[in-house]
C-alpha cells in the first residue's frame, strides 16, 4: 500500500482554525459556536491526535447536513446538586457540550472541591485530552470518560459488538515539569486511529484489531471485518464496561446495543455520554506544594534506569506535549487525501478552502 505522507503539507494553525470555523458556520452553526468548535478541534491536532481533529471534519458536516446533528442546541443543567449536574447536550456538537460540562464542573469544584458533571445527548467530541486538560488551567485535576460514537469491541469472550473505545483521560498538573496527561482508549487502539491508517495507505500493527476468526487483520481497510482488541485482556473490557455505565447508562444516554455508529448513521441522534470531573487540589493540599511533588515523581520516573530497548523512561502525555510545542511552530500536517476531502467539502460548501 502507498504511503500518504510523501506530499504532507503544514497548514498554520490558524488557517485550519478559520478554515473549520467558515465550514461550520455554512452549515448553520452561529459563529460564536462555530469558533469554540474549530479551536477545540485544532487543539486535538496540536497533540499529535490527528484522528481526533481536523481530519473529523467532512464526517461532521455530513453529519450536520444530514440532520444528525443540532447546530442551534439549548444546552442546560437538567438536575443538579452542589457537587454534581446533569446536562442535556440537546444533540449540539459534542464539542460545544462538553466546552460548557467542563465550564459547570469548574466552577462546581471551585465551590465544593469537587464537580462531577455528566451528560446525555450529546455527541462525538474529538480528543478526550483536550477537556480533562481544561481544569488545570484553575489549578485543579481534571478527569473526562466518554462512550465511544461505534462499537468496535465485543465483551470478553463474546463475538457481537456491544462495546466501544470508551475512551479516559485523566490531566494532573505540575510547577516546571509538563503535565501528567493520561489519554487512552481501552482499546489497544482507537478506530479514529485506524481510519487515519487507512486514508493513509498505511497498515496497522499486529494487535489493534483481529478478524472474525480471531486471527491478526493488519489491513485499515478490511476493520469492518473484524473488531478491536481491550488492553489487557479481560481487564479492558471491564474498563470499558465500567466506563459505558458511567458516561452512558448512569447519564440517561445510550449505552451497548443502543450506540449508534455516527458514521455509518448520520442522521439518527447518537445520544452520546461523557463525563468531566474537575478536582480543586486546594480542597485537598497547598497547590504550590501538590505541584513541586508532582514535579518529583516526574523526575523520579524519568530517572529510572531504562530496561534494554528503551532509551529513557516517558511520561503519559509527553509526546502530546511536545507536538504542541512543535505544531504551534510549523503547522499542522495534512496528508494529500486528507486534503482532498477537505476541498471537497470546501467545494460542496461554496467556501474558499484550505489549497
Amino acid at each position: 500500500m502507498p504511503d500518504g505522507n510523501d506530499a504532507m503539507k503544514m497548514v498554520p494553525v490558524d488557517q485550519a482554525i478559520d478554515f473549520m470555523k467558515r465550514s461550520f458556520m455554512a452549515v448553520g452553526m452561529p459563529d460564536a459556536d462555530a469558533g469554540i468548535t474549530a479551536k477545540l478541534m485544532a487543539d486535538a491536532d496540536l497533540m499529535g491526535k490527528d484522528s481526533h481533529g481536523i481530519f473529523r471534519l467532512p464526517g461532521y458536516i455530513g453529519r450536520i447536513k444530514a440532520g444528525g446533528v443540532n447546530t442551534t442546541p439549548n444546552i442546560r443543567i437538567e438536575r443538579e446538586t452542589g457537587a454534581t449536574a446533569l446536562v442535556d447536550g440537546d444533540n449540539g456538537m459534542g464539542h460545544l457540550v462538553i466546552n460548557r460540562c467542563a465550564e459547570i464542573a469548574m466552577d462546581k469544584a471551585a465551590e465544593n472541591g469537587v464537580g462531577w458533571v455528566g451528560v446525555h445527548h450529546s455527541n462525538h467530541a474529538g480528543a478526550a485530552a483536550v477537556y480533562s486538560n481544561m481544569p488545570m488551567e484553575r489549578d485543579m485535576i481534571g478527569i473526562y470518560v466518554a462512550v465511544g460514537s461505534a462499537n468496535h469491541l465485543p465483551p470478553w469472550g463474546g463475538t457481537e459488538m456491544l462495546l466501544s473505545t470508551n475512551p479516559i483521560s485523566i490531566s494532573v498538573p505540575a510547577m516546571e515539569e509538563k503535565p501528567i496527561v493520561l489519554d487512552m482508549a481501552t482499546t489497544v487502539s482507537s478506530f479514529g486511529k485506524i481510519k487515519v491508517l487507512a486514508q493513509r495507505g498505511q497498515m496497522m500493527p499486529e494487535g489493534f484489531m483481529v478478524d472474525s476468526d480471531g486471527k491478526p487483520l493488519l489491513d485499515p481497510r478490511k476493520a469492518e471485518e473484524g473488531f478491536l482488541l481491550p488492553i489487557g485482556g479481560a481487564k479492558g473490557y471491564g474498563l470499558a464496561l465500567m466506563f459505558g455505565l458511567l458516561a452512558g447508562t448512569l447519564n440517561g444516554a445510550f449505552f451497548g446495543k443502543n450506540v449508534v455508529d455516527m458514521n455509518a448513521d448520520p442522521s439518527s441522534v447518537t445520544n452520546t455520554g461523557q463525563f468531566i470531573v474537575a478536582v480543586d487540589i486546594k480542597a485537598f493540599n497547598d497547590v504550590d506544594t501538590f505541584k513541586r511533588n508532582v514535579d518529583d515523581i516526574v523526575r523520579q520516573m524519568q530517572g529510572s534506569p531504562t530496561m534494554k530497548g528503551f532509551e529513557r523512561v516517558r511520561l503519559p502525555g509527553e509526546t502530546s506535549m511536545n507536538a504542541i510545542d512543535a505544531r504551534t511552530k510549523t503547522g499542522l500536517p495534512i496528508p494529500p487525501q486528507l486534503m482532498r476531502l477537505l476541498d471537497g467539502v470546501a467545494g460542496n460548501l461554496g467556501i474558499v478552502g484550505l489549497s
